[in-house]
């Protein structure tokens, strides 16, 4: 015994990507977010921007070193992924290194700061 069924063919209502548009997002903030958030994204690193933070002065490496319990290059990675998210400035004094908050970090980012250190 065969059966038959009659199919049909429901209208598409939707297709992918045809619905409505995303808004637009800056890819530029989005880059400059997503490092900013990498660099953050170490209690190593939250530790040494809220020492920075507090610090009514530049901390020398040696101090990291010392009161981190990590071996120098261990902070000098940390220290260079600061850098690079535009985070921290240094200044050589000697055979020592000191580093300080980036006095023109933009208000956005002092703003995230504030509120993760005040936790």
């Amino acid at each position: 015994m065969l059966f038959f069924v009659a199919l049909k063919m429901l209208p598409v209502v939707r297709q992918r990507g045809a619905c409505c548009d995303l808004p637009e997002v800056d890819p530029r903030w989005a880059e400059r977010a997503s490092e900013l958030m990498k660099a953050l994204a170490d209690p190593t690193r939250l530790t040494m921007l809220a020492s920075l933070w507090k610090a009514r002065a530049p901390i020398c490496i040696c101090d990291f070193t010392a009161g981190m319990d990590l071996s120098q290059p261990t902070i000098s990675h940390h220290v260079a992924k600061l850098k690079e998210a535009g985070l921290v400035e240094s200044e050589k004094r000697g055979i020592w290194v000191y580093y300080s908050l980036r006095a023109d970090l933009p208000v956005d980012t002092r703003r995230l700061l504030a509120h993760l250190i005040a936790s």
